[in-house]
């Protein structure tokens, strides 16, 4: 699995004419780091980057907490039409999201959020899937502390941010790894709603590398912009990893 991260990695620092060398070489000769040099060069790479990194995070900070909260909400709450709610919000994980792409896009031209940080957002900080990850979450704990807090006076908000929340920290990680590494990678939805460099996202300024048909691959200029697009997700992995190889465990041992 590891084989095509460090190829990318060993071919960003490789000159056009030993990329396609037969035999193929498998150590940089000689090393450069001019690809890395174009790619900041050919087009404003920390704009983009920074672009990437915020939508990123405000996506997944904003989709983790209404995720956690609606899950505690069908965990723990008693009110109407409870089952019949969480019903449609598992049916909205059966919808293909090239499905909503019309729709969303003419909501967001009614909205005038074209070409907005809030069009590239919004829409990503719901989703039927981390409800569903929380709400079995909260579901598989113990309800025991929660109601000795009751009867110590703490009120239901009091007890899902001291309580819940730092017991769930494993789902609440694997959420965010996922929502992160999926709001990261889009590429379909901030093509369709962004026109200027000004809030262009890293995947798709990677596309711009690749050009047309008629214009010549920079091969070298390509991976190297790929391994600066794909070094913040493995970074975000390896913070996260110990919580989530938890979840995993977690989920397949129960008392």
């Amino acid at each position: 699995m590891l084989v095509p991260f460090l190829w990318l990695i060993v071919v960003s620092f490789m000159q056009e004419s030993q990329i396609f060398s037969y035999p193929p070489s498998f150590i940089p000769d000689p090393f450069i780091i001019d690809n890395y040099r174009n790619v900041f060069t050919r087009l404003p790479l920390f704009r983009f980057f920074a672009n990437s990194l915020f939508v990123a995070l405000t996506t997944t900070i904003f989709q983790v907490l209404f995720s956690a909260m609606a899950g505690y909400a069908f965990a723990r709450s008693k009110f109407k039409y409870k089952d019949a709610i969480f019903f449609i919000f598992l049916i909205t994980m059966m919808v293909p999201p090239q499905v909503n792409i019309i729709p969303l896009f003419f909501l967001m031209r009614e909205l005038h959020w074209i070409d907005t940080y809030q069009a590239l957002i919004i829409p990503g900080i719901f989703g039927g899937l981390g409800v569903f990850l929380m709400r079995q979450w909260f579901k598989s704990m113990s309800t025991e502390i929660e109601e000795a807090a009751k009867i110590d006076g703490c009120s239901i908000v009091k007890i899902f941010f001291t309580i819940a929340l730092p017991l769930a920290m494993p789902a609440l990680v694997t959420l965010a790894l996922f929502t992160f590494i999926t709001t990261w990678n889009s590429f379909m939805w901030p093509l369709i709603v962004t026109n200027s460099p000004d809030i262009t996202t890293l995947p798709v300024a990677l596309a711009q590398f690749k050009g047309s048909f008629r214009e010549t691959i920079m091969w070298g200029d390509l991976t190297a912009c790929s391994v600066i697009c794909a070094l913040p997700v493995i970074v975000v992995y390896l913070l996260g990893k110990k919580y989530f190889i938890s979840d995993i465990l977690s989920g397949g041992i129960k008392e």
